[in-house]
C-alpha cells in the first residue's frame, strides 16, 4: 500500500493520484478501478480523495492530461538535435516504447477510453493527442520528402497512421504475453521494416 501524506499540496496530491492510477491500470482492468481502490492505495479514505477530485471522471480528465502532456513533451525533446527527418521519426518510436514500458499501465487507460461508446472529456483529450501525434509525424514525412530522404510519393497521412498502428500492435502483443518489456526487444527491428517502405529507393 501506497502511503501519502495527509497534507500535501494540491497539486503534489494530484500528481500521486495520478501515479496511483496508472498503476492499479497495469495491474487490473481499467474500467474496475473504484475510487475506494485508489484511496485505499494512497492510504486515505475516499473523503480525502474527494476533496481534491469531485468523482471517478475528475480523476481520469486528470490522468488523461498528465498522460497526453507527458508524451507530447517526450516526443518533443527525443526529435531535438536529430540529424534528418528520418531519424527524429526513429527517436519518437522508441520515446513513445520508453514511455510505454515505463508506465505499463497507460495504454491500457489509453485503449479503455477510446473504446467507450459514450462521449467523454477523457476521451476527447486522447483523441486530441492522437490527433496532436499525427500532424506532428505528417510534418516530419513531408520534411523527410522534402529533402529526398523519403519516398516523394509517400502518402504523410497513411505513413502517419501506420507509424501509430505499428506502436500500438507492439503494444498489444506485449499485453497479450503479460510483459510489457517485450517491445524494447521487438521495437528497433520494427521500426527498420517500417523505414524500408517509407525511405526514398537508392
Amino acid at each position: 500500500m501506497k502511503t501519502v501524506g495527509k497534507h500535501l499540496p494540491a497539486d503534489e496530491r494530484r500528481e500521486v493520484t495520478v501515479a496511483t492510477v496508472i498503476e492499479l491500470a497495469a495491474e487490473q482492468n481499467p474500467t474496475d478501478i473504484t475510487t475506494a481502490a485508489i484511496a485505499t492505495r494512497m492510504g486515505l479514505t475516499q473523503g480525502a480523495l474527494f476533496r481534491h477530485f469531485p468523482n471517478k471522471a475528475a480523476i481520469l480528465q486528470t490522468v488523461m492530461s498528465w498522460v497526453s502532456t507527458q508524451l507530447i513533451t517526450r516526443l518533443n525533446k527525443a526529435t531535438k538535435g536529430t540529424a534528418s527527418p528520418l531519424a527524429a521519426l526513429e527517436a519518437m518510436f522508441m520515446a513513445h516504447v520508453d514511455f510505454v514500458i515505463q508506465h505499463p499501465g497507460v495504454p491500457r487507460l489509453l485503449f479503455g477510453e477510446l473504446q467507450r461508446a459514450e462521449k467523454t472529456i477523457s476521451k476527447d483529450i486522447v483523441q486530441e493527442l492522437i490527433k496532436h501525434y499525427s500532424e506532428q509525424l505528417r510534418r516530419l514525412i513531408e520534411e523527410g520528402k522534402a529533402v529526398n530522404e523519403l519516398d516523394p510519393d509517400l502518402d504523410p497521412e497513411g505513413a502517419a497512421i501506420l507509424f501509430i498502428g505499428t506502436i500500438q500492435g507492439l503494444i498489444m502483443q506485449s499485453l497479450l504475453a503479460g510483459n510489457v518489456g517485450h517491445i524494447r526487444k521487438h521495437a528497433p527491428r520494427v521500426f527498420t521494416i517500417y523505414c524500408r517502405g517509407i525511405r526514398r529507393a537508392q
